[in-house]
Formats: C-alpha cells, structure tokens, sequence
C-alpha cells in the first residue's frame, strides 16, 4: 500500500477520527503541525471531545544526511507505550488508537502544565532531582521487562534498531573516523547481540517531559527488546554534551548525570551491576562521538565545542574507561572549572 502523507489529505485525516469516534459525523477535522523531531509528523488536532496529538512516521528522516527508516516502527512505539502505561502509569501518554493505513496513531495531548526536559536543560535550569526521578523511571521499566520471553518475541525489532540507531550512530562514525571502526564495530555488535530488557531507544531530554507528576516518556519508534545500556547511556550521553555547552552548569549537570544513576541502578536485579555499567562506559564515548560525527548531531554546539567533544570522546574510546566516574572525571576535567 503507498505511503499516506496525512498532512496532504485531510480526508484520510478525518477517516481517522471519525472512525475513532472522536470527531462528529458532521463536524471539521483540522490539524496544525507541532515542532520538533526529524522522524514523524505530529500533529496537534482540537475537536469538540478534546484535543489530541496525532503522531505519522516518516519514511525519510529530516537531517542532512540520508537516513530512510522502516515506516513501521510505528507499531512497535505503540506497543512500548501501551506495555509501558501498565508499568509506569502516568509517565507515558495514553494511546487512544492507530491507523495502520497510514502508519499513524493518536494519543492524548499533554498541554501547557508539561513542559521540556530539554529546554529546561539548554536554558540553565538543571535540577539532579528530576535526572534521578527519570533514572528510577527507567530502571522501573526494564526491571519489570527483564529476560520477559513474549515482549522479546513482540520487540524483535532488531532490524529497525540497527536501521534507526546502530547504523546511523555508530557506524556512521565508523565511516567518518575509520581508525576507531575497530573499537565501534565492536560496541555495534556487543549492543546488538545483548538481549535482556525492553529497550526505549531514545531517552533524550527532547522526548521527555516534565509534568505534575513527574516525567513523561514520549517517542519510542526506536523500541527494542535489547541491551539495557544503550537506554542509560543515551541518556547519560545529554549530561556530557550540554556541559560542554554550558560550562557555567556544568557541575549541576554533572551532579544530575550521577542522580540518573542512582535512580536507574537502585532497580537493576536482572544482572550484575558491574558487568551492566561496564558496557555502558563502553557505549557512551560512542554515542557521544557519535553526536558529532554520526548522522544525527546535536544541534546546540558551536564549532569549538564539538572539537572539544570529539577530541574527548575519541580519547576515551582509545582507552576505554570501565565505570562511569572515569567518563565523569574526565568530562569534568576538560569542561568544569
């Protein structure tokens, strides 16, 4: 079936709501397009039931680079989302349907008394407390996940994770620095091949917000029943970058890198703790090239600052650390006065 571009038919827009009982026969269906993210259109759509936040995979991603996805991922975020509300509820956006048609699916909106984690960050606003309400979040739902045999038949989605996140991350940087391509190929193969939990895939500030009841999870098209680090050091990896950014919060940020952890590893009971954030001081000099290099950089650095960046990452890289204060230490010494 082709590909439905639903800010270009707003009938098929409209055949969504309706058939979810959520718009009037008679009544008009119009969208306004939010901000924010390069892989879906999201949608804002007020109707006299509500408002609601419609969400449609991209097939081509919007960076410079060429990055074309798997629509279907859409599925899967769906399914992540709804595992997610019987774990954690009140931290992930309710889905209320999908359109298979149209690779689409509706969720609740979530208004003005939500704010983002992001720009809280980029504007100085740092607080660990929130770093390690996010941390306990997150081990919560890979604790309750762990080694769980039907979510790791639903999430096999082993394809759309190297697709989305192994290959333009890693081996992308692979191609841009190739005397790491040993130590990176490496890291792509040891993440892929580790399958222990229901993996988010993108636990960025952008995609979490801050709420009356704490945070909330937004956009999992990355979902994977997979290695529990790539999860914490994505995460981890926002601290490191935005203190390079803002030296002047940078211990904040550093005191907020160590509240994610402590949050996140009083629930890890599926393996040993060492071994798990072994692979995640492994991972996170990686990604963080990878932010630089890779196919997705960030978007707040200046020219100076990704020097720098780079110039740590591939040190660490060179001689891998084996727990994450080394990674802090480091950061810290090239970043924090």
């Amino acid at each position: 079936m082709p590909y439905v571009d639903l800010s270009r038919d707003p009938a098929a827009m409209r055949r969504i709501f309706t058939g979810l009982g959520l718009a009037g026969a008679d009544e008009p269906v119009a969208a306004a397009a939010l901000a924010g993210g390069v892989s879906s259109g999201i949608y804002r759509i007020d109707l006299r039931s509500g408002s609601y936040c419609l969400k449609q995979a991209l097939p081509r991603l919007k960076v410079a680079k060429e990055w074309n996805v798997p629509v279907e991922r859409v599925f899967a975020e769906v399914a992540w989302l709804r595992t997610v509300a019987g774990i954690a509820p009140g931290h992930v956006p309710r889905v209320l349907g999908q359109d298979d048609a149209s690779k689409s699916f509706v969720m609740e909106f979530l208004g003005p008394q939500y704010r983002s984690w992001k720009a809280d960050l980029l504007a100085g606003q740092v607080g660990p407390a929130v770093a390690g309400a996010v941390g306990d979040v997150l081990g919560r739902v890979h604790a309750a996940t762990a080694d769980h045999a039907l979510l790791a038949e639903r999430f096999a989605t082993d394809a759309t994770f190297h697709a989305i996140r192994l290959e333009p991350y890693l081996l992308e940087t692979a191609r841009v620095h190739p005397g790491l391509a040993p130590v990176l190929l490496a890291t792509v193969e040891r993440t892929a091949a580790t399958r222990r939990v229901l993996v988010h895939g993108d636990i960025s500030p952008k995609n979490i917000l801050l709420g009356p009841h704490g945070p909330v999870l937004l956009d999992a098209e990355c979902a994977w029943f997979g290695d529990p680090a790539f999860d914490v050091a994505f995460c981890l990896n926002h601290f490191l970058l935005k203190a390079a950014h803002l030296p002047r919060h940078g211990q904040a940020l550093m005191e907020s890198y160590r509240a994610f952890l402590t949050g996140y590893f009083a629930r890890v009971e599926w393996e040993a703790p060492q071994a798990l954030e072994q692979r995640i001081a492994a991972l996170l000099p990686a990604l963080t090239l990878a932010r630089v290099d890779g196919k997705s950089p960030v978007d707040y650095l200046t020219d100076p600052q990704r020097q720098a960046v780079r110039r740590v990452a591939i040190a660490l890289l060179r001689d891998p650390p084996a727990q994450l204060e080394q990674v802090a230490a480091s950061w810290a010494g090239e970043f924090i006065a």
